[in-house]
């Protein structure tokens, strides 16, 4: 069985940059006092690592392991990290339409918006909002972390997969569609993005909320 390939990122050598192959990047280390480098499974991974440096990436890495399950984590800072996407949902009790979007926390731009759609829940939107975040994030390789307030919808994206009760009808046929792209996403992808929970009680709403409460 042929070796599978790997991804070498050279912080520092001879020639810095990212390496398809060991005898290339070998080149750029050996004889090197103090060579930083690292072999990675895929060209994604190499190329947030080469970009967010060595120091910030074992940073990264530390604080990841530490947490066991390092995707998502209770934030423990006195301040929101700003330079992040905020996601929340939002449903019309009265309308019963729900939509979602993700906001950036500190610009307050909105990253993208979707609905409203018929017949969903907040959860589902939670859920969704998290999904859509980490697979755009994932496409433009943006290393920033993702808030959400929803503890509910942190735990679908651990699990890879949605809890509700909410019965599939005509009007929501597209809601469902969405639920299971979404987890199609998730059981086929992997994600570095760190999932914080947003702390209401000590920051106010999270920067993407609707402002319907």
């Amino acid at each position: 069985m042929a070796a599978k390939k790997k991804f070498y990122v050279v912080w520092e050598g001879k020639v810095i940059g990212i390496y398809d192959n060991w005898e290339t990047c070998k080149n750029q280390v050996w004889g090197v006092e103090g060579a930083k480098y690292k072999a990675f499974d895929t060209m994604i991974e190499a190329e947030n690592a080469f970009r967010i440096g060595y120091e910030n990436y074992y940073r990264q890495q530390s604080t990841l392991d530490k947490t066991k399950s390092f995707q998502f984590l209770s934030s423990t800072d006195s301040q929101p990290i700003l330079d992040s996407l905020a996601v929340d949902a939002a449903c019309n009790m009265v309308t019963k339409q729900m939509e979602y979007r993700g906001v950036h926390t500190r610009t307050q731009e909105v990253w993208f918006h979707q609905g409203p759609f018929q017949g969903a829940t907040n959860n589902i939107g939670e859920f969704l909002a998290l999904v859509h975040a980490l697979a755009l994030l994932k496409q433009k390789q943006i290393n920033i972390p993702i808030y959400s307030d929803s503890i509910t919808a942190i735990a679908w994206v651990r699990h890879k997969k949605h809890k509700s009760v909410v019965l599939p009808t005509e009007k929501n046929m597209v809601i469902f569609d969405l639920l299971q792209r979404a987890e199609f996403w998730l059981q086929n992808n992997t994600f570095t993005t760190p999932i914080i929970k947003w702390n209401t009680r000590c920051w106010g709403e999270i920067p993407a909320d609707f402002g319907r409460k």
